[in-house]
């Protein structure tokens, strides 16, 4: 019997949280499931669009799933796909799937949408792969759930994004086997690009591991917010979609300031942007690293465009590892810019658990060899 798909209400809101626990348990990181006014005013957003499914012979609430956007974007996530235990294998999935995509992709409304996967299982990559997601990457530890968790990165276009996409002549040499793993998934081209200079010997790579123990983390997420929309009125700097800054690091001396999205209950962290502008906390990314680690983030993220070589170099000189990339995420004029997704995680990583469907798989392969030749000795490092 087909379900009975409708927007969510706030009336659906203690039922959504029943559900959500019955999946997930205790430990659901996301405000979406968990936290009843975040839940309101994401039903009542008018960039977003929440479905849930109902049985149609009970009226019970048995799926929930959500596209989350915000004003003046064009990009969206997927996010909060939840079935419950009862109704599992019926394709309630990918009948809200299909019907969020419908609804706010396939209208022209958006020009990509991007969903986090679980990795547990090779379910949820099916899901998004046949409503025509494609992969992006994989995101190594990058949520706690109870335990910690790797998550795949998809994202679905809409028609003639990926053709106006700004070409990039240069990036770091380590990037380069993700950038033909990407021409593989998607069918695009990076024709004529290049590796640039060794990122190890990056300006920045040495810094003062001390500085840690200097930095201030300021977890106040109004000011933290207002702030940024002060320093940051235009929306210049880094890029990081439908994240609002929550927390803030900075030295004694106030020389820069880092903002960040900082996720307690999923243990991970969002590097937004810095002030006054990148480049001036690159050469401490390593004591930035540490403070969130000490916070309680074991997984710390940064979205980089691939255009700025620079900015790639220092990441990578500090230890993160690139393990997704998003062609065409931001508009600019006429072109869309692709973005790198680069990672540290302070925890070990354990990929044996790891459920990987085909056209993920050589995303995970570069990820290996990128993690082994980043912290890994080579044989003229190790003693004899």
């Amino acid at each position: 019997m087909n379900p009975v798909i409708t927007p969510a209400a706030p009336a659906d809101i203690a039922e959504l949280r029943q559900l959500y626990y019955a999946v997930y348990g205790p430990h659901y990181p996301v405000a979406l499931g968990s936290d009843p006014a975040e839940m309101a005013r994401l039903i009542a957003d008018p960039d977003s669009l929440w479905l849930v499914g109902r049985c149609a012979a009970t009226g019970a609430l048995t799926a929930s799933a959500a596209i989350h956007g915000e004003a003046g974007s064009r990009i969206g996530r997927l996010e909060g796909i939840a079935v419950h235990p009862e109704h599992r294998s019926s394709g309630l999935a990918a009948a809200l799937t299909g019907a969020l995509c419908a609804a706010m992709s396939d209208t022209g409304r958006l020009d990509s949408v991007y969903a986090t996967v679980r990795t547990v299982s090779a379910g949820p990559q099916r899901v998004v792969a046949r409503n025509g997601f494609r992969p992006l990457g994989i995101l190594p530890n990058a949520v706690d759930i109870g335990s910690r968790e790797s998550l795949a990165l998809y994202a679905r276009h809409s028609p003639g994004v990926l053709d106006r996409r700004v070409p990039v002549t240069e990036v770091p040499a380590p990037l380069l086997p993700l950038l033909r793993a990407s021409e593989t998934a998607l069918g695009i081209a990076y024709p004529g690009v290049r590796a640039g200079a060794d990122p190890l010997r990056a300006p920045g790579a040495s810094v003062d591991r001390g500085a840690s123990a200097r930095l201030e983390l300021i977890e106040a997420p109004a000011f933290v917010a207002r702030r940024f929309r002060e320093r940051f009125p235009g929306g210049e700097g880094w890029f990081y979609p439908l994240h609002t800054p929550n927390v803030l690091l900075t030295p004694e001396d106030g020389g820069f300031e880092v903002y960040a999205y900082l996720n307690r209950a999923g243990g991970y962290c969002s590097l937004l942007s810095a002030h006054p502008d990148p480049a001036s906390a690159a050469a401490h990314l390593e004591p930035v690293t540490r403070a969130l680690a000490r916070a309680g983030a074991g997984y710390v993220e940064a979205l980089v465009p691939l255009a700025h070589h620079e900015a790639l170099s220092a990441f990578l000189a500090q230890g993160f590892v690139a393990g997704a990339l998003y062609p065409a995420m931001r508009a600019d004029g006429d072109g869309f810019h692709d973005y790198a997704v680069l990672s540290r995680s302070t925890e070990r990583i354990d990929f044996r658990g790891v459920a990987v469907e085909p056209p993920l798989q050589p995303y995970l392969d570069c990820y290996v060899s990128a993690w082994a030749s980043t912290h890994l000795p080579t044989p003229s490092e190790v003693a004899p």
